[in-house]
């Protein structure tokens, strides 16, 4: 395996909830606002799944969030964007409870961050597997349920193996809901970076989180793959009523599946409608400077005269 050098299930080790839950059994909109905006509210948003409250996060000396505020609901699918460097990660990172807070706060279904993961699947940055890894990707997906046990799961007394034959179903259920079932039995190494990834967000989605957080799952992907799975977490978002936050350099592949975007430059947040957010008012109002905001003739943004180089809105892997 190369790519990242974290795990595929990287995020997903995590002990069952403190309610008990074991993730098998189903449980039971306000904009992005930077401060000083007036928050609006979505048509049709959910429960809240997630909010930040005037946070900032300081890394190395240097303020990389300040002041931001925002509300993720039930249902959503929201894309994080901005030039390298803006905090995108760092977001989610606050969002994970991997990185503290200089100040504000981050509640995950109404609790701390680290107490609340099992509520939460993530997706790091893409991995990448070499033909050799024979993995089949059933057990791939299988990692996100029991990838944090130790030794061969062997299912003895009559309760484990009820658990057991819930799980299998379970593994069954999301490889069916994310399009997988004609190729989950072979290696994962034999499969295509779109099924890999399909894979790959089951493994996320196994055990039944009401956030799932994706960094960068579009990167490397051709634009058919691109496109397909953006419409798979659209209607994985709507569907299971997961909010979905995800991390992307190109809003292109996603604009017509979104629900909002939020924009990070200079520590600061910008939230909303695609074309609302990614436009030259607010982006120049973001940056502090003149900032122009392009259409080709294809249709992709373009935005140009950022302090960093242009940051092009379109195929990262077309002509």
């Amino acid at each position: 395996m190369t790519g990242s050098d974290r795990s595929p299930q990287a995020g997903l080790e995590r002990p069952l909830g403190e309610d008990g839950g074991d993730g098998l059994t189903p449980t039971g909109d306000d904009r992005l606002t930077p401060t000083g905006d007036d928050p609006h509210t979505p048509t049709g948003g959910g429960e809240p799944t997630a909010s930040l409250e005037r946070v900032a996060v300081v890394l190395g000396g240097r303020e990389v969030l300040r002041e931001v505020s925002l509300t993720i609901r039930a249902g959503e699918f929201i894309a994080v964007l901005g030039p390298n460097g803006a905090g995108k990660s760092t977001l989610m990172r606050a969002l994970l409870g991997l990185v503290p807070v200089a100040a504000g706060s981050v509640a995950v279904r109404g609790r701390p961050p680290g107490r609340a993961r099992a509520e939460i699947g993530y997706l790091p940055q893409r991995q990448s597997f070499d033909a050799s890894t024979r993995v089949r990707g059933v057990d791939l997906v299988m990692l996100g349920l029991d990838g944090h046990r130790w030794g061969l799961p062997l299912a003895v007394t009559a309760r484990a193996r009820s658990r057991r034959q819930r799980e299998r179903e379970r593994v069954r259920e999301v490889i069916e809901l994310v399009g997988a079932q004609a190729y989950a039995q072979r290696a994962i190494g034999e499969l295509s970076g779109g099924e890999q990834q399909r894979l790959l967000i089951a493994m996320a989605l196994v055990r039944r989180p009401r956030l799932l957080i994706l960094d960068e799952p579009l990167d490397s992907l051709d634009l058919p793959s691109q496109a397909s799975i953006a419409a798979l977490l659209r209607t994985l978002a709507t569907g299971e009523r997961v909010a979905v936050l995800l991390v992307a350099h190109d809003v292109n592949p996603l604009a017509a599946h979104l629900d909002r975007v939020i924009y990070l430059a200079g520590g600061r947040a910008l939230a909303g409608p695609v074309d609302e957010v990614i436009s030259a008012p607010r982006l120049s109002e973001l940056y502090g400077m003149p900032i122009e905001v392009l259409r080709a003739g294809d249709g992709r943004l373009v935005v140009v005269g950022q302090p960093e180089a242009p940051h092009v809105h379109g195929h990262r892997h077309g002509p």
